[in-house]
């Protein structure tokens, strides 16, 4: 019985992932704009953060649309196909659990940000009136 609903959802994640990136594509939402210089100071601030994702993710799918309407380049590491990503992720953030944003500070610190309303939220204040 595990067996059969294991293939049952693995058929339709394989069924679904394409429809969802396809989606994903489609609606791609008109990003931010803002005058060169502060686009790369907004630039900047982003290298300090990863988004460790899984590409048919709903939930990542969800944060990645969120930076693309706040115009973020921030560096997505894939934690599904990536087993040094994944390992990062699970050893140093606690959790293999996504989406999750990796926020370093200045000093070289790490906090780890789960629950993709979280991570939009965090964007979105620290971002949008950038």
């Amino acid at each position: 019985m595990k067996f059969i609903i294991r293939t049952f959802f693995k058929t339709l994640r394989l069924v679904l992932g394409p429809v969802m990136l396809l989606r994903e594509r489609l609606t791609h939402p008109v990003g931010l704009v803002r005058p060169p210089a502060l686009q790369a100071q907004v630039d900047q601030q982003c290298a300090s953060l990863a988004l460790y994702q899984f590409s048919t993710c709903p939930f990542c799918i969800k944060v990645r649309q969120e930076m693309r309407r706040l115009s973020l380049n921030v560096e997505r590491r894939d934690a599904q196909h990536d087993l040094t990503n994944r390992e990062v992720l699970e050893r140093q953030g606690g959790q293999l659990k996504v989406p999750c944003l990796k926020i370093t500070d200045t000093a070289g610190n790490s906090q780890w940000l789960y629950e993709s309303g979280a991570i939009i939220s965090y964007l979105q204040g620290r971002f949008a009136t950038v």
